[in-house]
């Protein structure tokens, strides 16, 4: 059944032949070869006959005509053309089947994009995305295992096989007010998120909430079932000597394992390096204060009408997009089209910088009329509108294209900072919550048993925001309300599970020691683990 597999790492490559039956397993050892600096590599698995079926992320089949990839998350299971089936005994790496030639199954480890990082540099803190450092220390070696008739596919929600939806908010505008508000909204709905905070109050807006001055309402919260955790340690930003000894300094109030960079704070995850401060003594800091779980400053795209799905790339298209927006203005709806083609369809950080210099040049001259800048806008101009023609030029085929950041549905991955891992997550921004949290994203979003983590402003005023959670300073918009409300009843319906951030990567560890095996009769079997739920998966 299998004609050969290879092993790609940098120049390294392995071949051989090997041959398989029904209800055999076949063990792929890589550590003859891999080096320990290794931060990616391939298993190239080619097959005597052709993939014809690839089991999806919503559980279902589906064929092989386009592109199919599984992540960590997803179940790893194909049926051949001969009808056999054939499923990993482990959850680690991707799987991908390329149209072009469905006999090979690659088997990929970090692939480049599958688990971006964001890392500000330079005095004017722009940024680069790069992969994540993995350790490769499986508790067990990757194997194909080759069942006679059942495979084994789990669940990655607490309740069997349900969507998930996960909210981590940014405090950057709450006050005592709007606080207590939300927390009340909140519990009415029976809706638990991950809260960010300040720990100080030392902010440039007189009336911002901080756990200094807030105390008590904070408190509340938890007991009400959410998480709190850190939207680093104050809304404006110190000297950077004061910064990093606040950072080093400060004493948690409580067991806080998640943390959510702010701006650009010295100390944050995406920018402790270019302050000269060392993978090692940052790493000591997170582990002395018990942080676990970081973000990677990332939006795998802009939730909208029909783009709800973190797990689902076909979510996020410049055409998928563009429907979601059709029942805004023109001008809205071209803007925000410009901004995900930047932003998300090329995420090209020096087109993103080019991107925002032009805006900020385009306001001084038309704004400011300070035409000595007419210049200078112009080339900026005709540099990004090279860009954005080319996309509109190739719409039929671009407008397809899953954004760069969202093809292999990066939720939750690893990442070693010196010789510790941490957890890092990607989320989906979320603002308009008219139109992301509408019953018809949210019946979707259950169909495809998918997953967001999604990146708010619950407390955000400005006028600009559509679909914003509060009306006004003291009503929460009625519209929004019945969305959530509507949430609600499918939570309790277990339709959707509405973990916490903690919560969810504390389940989904479980993954990480999940061993399926085969015995002698073809039958596939799981290791006990009373945590994951697990159903057979008849040819």
């Amino acid at each position: 059944m299998i004609h050969s597999i290879r092993f790609f790492e940098q120049e390294i490559q392995h071949n051989c032949s090997v041959p398989s039956d029904f209800g055999a397993k076949l063990e792929i050892d890589f550590t003859s070869f891999i080096r320990s600096n290794t931060l990616a590599f391939d298993i190239h698995i080619e097959f005597t006959v052709p993939i014809t079926q690839f089991r999806n992320a919503d559980y279902t089949w589906v064929d092989t005509n386009t592109r199919r990839i599984a992540n960590e998350y997803s179940p790893k299971i194909i049926k051949l053309q001969n009808s056999a089936l054939v499923q990993a005994n482990c959850n680690y790496g991707i799987w991908e089947v390329d149209p072009i030639n469905t006999k090979v199954l690659l088997w990929r480890f970090n692939a480049p994009d599958a688990t971006p990082i964001t890392q500000y540099h330079s005095a004017n803190n722009q940024k680069t995305v790069v992969s994540a450092r993995q350790n490769f220390d499986f508790v067990i070696k990757p194997s194909l295992l080759f069942p006679k008739n059942k495979a084994l596919e789990w669940s990655r929600s607490k309740i069997p096989f349900s969507a998930i939806a996960v909210f981590t908010d940014h405090c950057d505008f709450d006050t005592p007010e709007n606080l207590k508000l939300q927390r009340q909204f909140f519990k009415a709905q029976q809706i638990k998120i991950t809260k960010g905070y300040f720990i100080n109050h030392f902010s440039k807006r007189p009336d911002n909430a901080s756990f200094e001055r807030d105390m008590e309402e904070l408190r509340m919260w938890q007991e009400d079932g959410h998480e709190l955790c850190y939207h680093s340690l104050s809304q404006s930003i110190k000297s950077v000597e004061e910064s990093f000894k606040d950072f080093t300094n400060f004493t948690p109030p409580f067991v806080s394992p998640t943390w959510i960079d702010h701006g650009y704070q010295p100390y944050n995850f995406t920018l402790y390096k270019n302050n000269a401060y060392s993978d090692k003594d940052y790493e000591n800091v997170l582990k002395e204060k018990q942080i676990k779980i970081l973000w990677n400053y990332i939006d795998t795209g802009t939730a909208t009408g029909g783009v709800i799905n973190q797990l689902n790339p076909t979510h996020f298209t410049l055409e998928r997009f563009s429907k979601g927006n059709s029942a805004l203005s023109k001008l809205t709806k071209a803007q925000l089209l410009l901004k995900n083609i930047i932003f998300h369809y090329y995420a090209d950080e020096e087109l993103i910088h080019k991107y925002k210099s032009t805006a900020g040049l385009f306001k001084k001259v038309v704004l400011r009329k300070e035409f000595s800048n007419t210049l200078p806008l112009i080339k900026n101009l005709s540099s990004v509108g090279k860009d954005i023609f080319k996309t509109f030029w190739n719409w039929n085929s671009a407008k397809k294209q899953p954004y760069k950041l969202a093809k292999y549905s990066p939720i939750v991955f690893k990442h070693r900072i010196d010789s510790e891992t941490f957890y890092v997550f990607q989320t989906l921004e979320m603002v308009d919550f008219k139109s992301s949290l509408a019953p018809g994203n949210l019946d979707q979003l259950i169909q495809e048993k998918g997953v967001f983590i999604a990146h708010t402003y619950f407390s955000v005023p400005l006028e600009y925001h559509l679909g914003k959670l509060f009306k006004n300073e003291n009503e929460i918009d009625p519209l929004v309300a019945k969305n959530f409300e509507y949430l609600r009843n499918k939570i309790i319906n277990k339709q959707i599970w509405n973990p916490t951030l903690a919560e969810l990567i504390q389940y989904w560890a479980h993954f990480e020691k999940m061993i399926f095996d085969i015995d002698s009769s073809g039958t596939v079997f799981c290791t006990p683990n009373s945590e994951i739920h697990y159903r057979t998966l008849t040819n």
